[in-house]
């Protein structure tokens, strides 16, 4: 232990006795038990503090990168907003060209329609056809509707 043999640990006993005396020497042994564990103590309350003080550098570290990633974040949406400003100014800019436009071109009559609750009935596909022969003005077209509807 410590590269001390045992003839070297039975020396510094026996020289232990001679200083301090054979009635001393166990009081003597208990107060250095003492100031080791006293030392002992005092080391490992050094190592926690120095370990604290890290890991608080570390967080502090932590949350100034945290507030510069949410400076960041406010930046950008700050943009966001001027970007909704410009497509509103755009959108009401092409409102107006759209109105101005609207203006220029002629707008056609609408016819008013009937409005009834009955159901329409469905023409077949041969009623239609002849209903398209009808208003045909050609001989020609006739023929060729004619044989479309036989085939």
């Amino acid at each position: 232990m410590f590269g001390m043999g045992f003839t070297e640990i039975i020396l510094i006993a026996v020289m232990a006795i001679i200083f301090v005396g054979p009635d001393k020497l166990p009081s003597m042994m208990v107060d250095i038990a003492k100031f080791f564990r006293d030392v002992k103590n005092t080391i490992g309350t050094v190592k926690d503090t120095i370990s604290q003080e890290i890991d608080i550098s570390d967080i502090k570290n932590e949350a100034l990168a945290y507030k510069q990633e949410l400076l960041k974040a406010k930046e950008d949406i700050s943009q966001v907003g001027n970007i909704k400003g410009d497509i509103a100014s755009g959108l009401s800019n092409l409102n107006d060209d759209l109105l101005s436009m609207d203006d220029k071109t002629p707008k056609a009559a609408k016819e008013p329609q009937e409005v009834t609750f009955a159901k329409k009935k469905k023409k077949k596909k041969k009623e239609k056809v002849n209903d398209e022969i009808q208003e045909s003005t050609t001989e020609q077209e006739k023929t060729n509707k004619e044989d479309e509807i036989d085939a």
